[in-house]
């Protein structure tokens, strides 16, 4: 897919994505323009320091504004809508905020660019809408019917969706937690060692939302393989790479947190395309024709896995060691040790 004299649109696009987006782009012929769609007048000035590149646009708003971000849409051809909030604690205190954000928000998003006429919506998602157990995943799956019910209706903007679990070293994750805790001496807090989680870098979300863009219709959810592991292997592999004695402090699971998360659910593994990488799972495209969904069951669901982070390739100590140790974060924290 040819993106060269194209514009390009990401909301929330001064968080970890975002960067990733610009590092991989800026500096090639993909797209003619960039524009950031953000709150945070702070993150803004600093991006436009770090990358000072003409391309790049900047343009202050938030997805709760239908207005704000309407006059950010125009002339747009695609948008990777990565706005949210999305830390578990802050969304199970105020899930009201959450809602605004991810949900009404996404509505804002999409309405814009209808209006605009914008070829193509990315909309980024979370393992932790299926078979969400706190505000922030059922915020995010709330936030996929609202793209998927869009996508229904919608004639000249795609609408697809991607879900992926967690980015290493991302903000808010634990890889950047368990490096300053190393750094300062202290304790390593763990909620449960057993916990597993999927292991996607940055790179690998970007992707991800590149194969969605190239090869999505609209409805389409795509969701990237990815190996897992314990979050006690994860300390080991960073104390080894750091050669640290820290001790470890179990701290017990957080509110709305799970043992494994789930990357897709039975129902929707009945119906998943494997791309190779990828799954893609196609739409539900029922209309409100009752019997389909109370008189008509799926005879095979029940012989059907979820994917989850208990059942998908299983990294122990010495392969996340392997993984995680060409993060930039890490390279950049091994090196002020040295």
């Amino acid at each position: 897919m040819n993106f060269s004299n194209k514009i390009l649109l990401i909301t929330g696009g001064t968080g970890s994505f975002g960067t990733a987006v610009l590092k991989k782009f800026l500096h090639t012929d993909h797209f003619k323009e960039i524009r950031i769609f953000s709150r945070d007048e702070k993150k803004q000035h600093d991006m436009r320091k770090a990358f000072n590149n003409p391309k790049l646009k900047f343009y202050i708003g938030d997805v709760r504004n239908a207005d704000s971000i309407l006059k950010a849409m125009r002339d747009v051809d695609y948008v990777f809508h990565a706005a949210a909030l999305k830390q578990v604690p802050s969304c199970e205190f105020f899930p009201m905020e959450a809602t605004k954000t991810n949900v009404i928000g996404t509505q804002n998003v999409i309405d814009a660019a209808e209006t605009c006429g914008v070829n193509k919506v990315i909309c980024l998602s979370t393992d932790k809408a299926a078979y969400p157990i706190n505000a922030m995943g059922i915020s995010k799956a709330l936030m996929e019917k609202v793209a998927i019910a869009a996508s229904r209706n919608l004639t000249n903007t795609t609408v697809c969706l991607t879900r992926y679990g967690n980015v290493m070293a991302s903000r808010g994750s634990v890889i950047p937690l368990f490096i300053d805790q190393i750094e300062a001496g202290e304790n390593i807090t763990v909620t449960d060692p057993n916990m597993t989680r999927f292991l996607m870098s940055l790179d690998d979300a970007v992707e991800l939302v590149l194969f969605a863009f190239e090869q999505g219709e609209s409805g389409d959810l795509f969701v990237n393989k990815a190996p897992a592991g314990t979050i006690g292997d994860l300390v080991t592999a960073m104390k080894d790479i750091f050669k640290a004695d820290n001790p470890v402090k179990v701290i017990g699971t957080r509110h709305g947190e799970k043992l494994y998360e789930t990357l897709c659910t039975r129902e929707e593994m009945l119906k998943a395309e494997d791309m190779g990488d990828f799954f893609r799972i196609p739409a539900d495209n029922r209309d409100l024709n009752y019997a389909q969904f109370f008189s008509e069951g799926e005879e095979d669901i029940s012989t059907v896995d979820d994917y989850h982070s208990h059942n998908t390739e299983q990294l122990d100590a010495a392969g996340m060691k392997l993984l995680i140790e060409k993060l930039s974060i890490i390279e950049e924290a091994v090196s002020r040790k040295q």
